[in-house]
């Protein structure tokens, strides 16, 4: 399969089985990474979760992937928030085609900023600490716990707890996704663009170009423009970062 457009009556099945089953807090999102990245959601369902509808732009972790920063970009229930501060439970998987080249994702992300809420409240109501709870149910198991497992049982995500948590950004438009990189990549920097060296102009790029940035149509010369370098400075600095070429 060289496009999902091949499979896509099957692609639509699968779309409205998950947005029928979650319902309307939950949205379910169908990329085409074979498309310009300004461009990749093909089909979406309850867009209201995020603000974003077919036409707009993947979010930074498809970038990683397509970029090779993420070897096996599938995540399952990380935590992420949006623009106008809903709480969402969200998970990814990546379609391959022909060869293993990554052609599509599939993105649900449920809004569970309500149950949040409700859980605190009951947490609030019923004043009994939940170690409480948690300590009774070890003590019950008694001599039945495993004694070769080890770590916290009480971790519901699939995230391995040594993982450092995933960070999404749901955007509109490539230009806000590039936008966004650049905010982090100077804040990684930790100086602005006038008190930069060499090296810290590297150290830019290096994040830029790991985050997939340089993907996106135009990144070139936004970086450019915010760095005040000419394209061939960019160009070097980019095999200096890759390993082409020795510092």
């Amino acid at each position: 399969m060289k496009s999902i457009h091949e499979q896509q009556e099957l692609f639509d099945k699968v779309m409205t089985l998950l947005e029928r089953h979650l319902g309307p807090k939950c949205e379910v999102v169908l990329h085409d990474l074979t498309r310009d990245y300004g461009s990749t959601i093909v089909d979406i369902r309850n867009g209201h979760i995020t603000n974003r509808r077919t036409g707009d732009s993947g979010s930074n972790l498809g970038l990683e992937v397509l970029r090779g920063t993420l070897q096996d970009g599938d995540q399952f229930n990380y935590i992420t928030y949006t623009r106008d501060n809903k709480v969402l439970r969200s998970s990814s998987i990546y379609i391959h085609g022909e060869e293993g080249r990554v052609i599509g994702a599939i993105c649900l992300n449920l809004d569970i900023t309500q149950s949040l809420l409700c859980e605190e409240f009951l947490h609030q109501f019923n004043q009994f600490p939940l170690e409480n709870i948690k300590k009774e149910a070890e003590d019950s198991r008694g001599d039945r716990a495993d004694p070769c497992r080890s770590g916290d049982s009480s971790r519901t995500s699939d995230q391995d707890p040594g993982e450092a948590p995933v960070k999404e950004i749901f955007v509109n438009s490539v230009r806000e996704l590039l936008d966004y990189l650049i905010g982090e990549a100077l804040a990684q920097a930790g100086k602005t663009v006038s008190q930069m060296r060499l090296a810290d102009k590297l150290q830019f790029v290096r994040f830029l170009d790991q985050k997939g940035a340089f993907l996106i149509t135009h990144s070139g010369d936004v970086v450019c423009e915010f760095l005040n370098i000419s394209k061939y400075s960019l160009y070097r600095y980019l095999e200096i970062v890759r390993g082409k070429e020795q510092t």
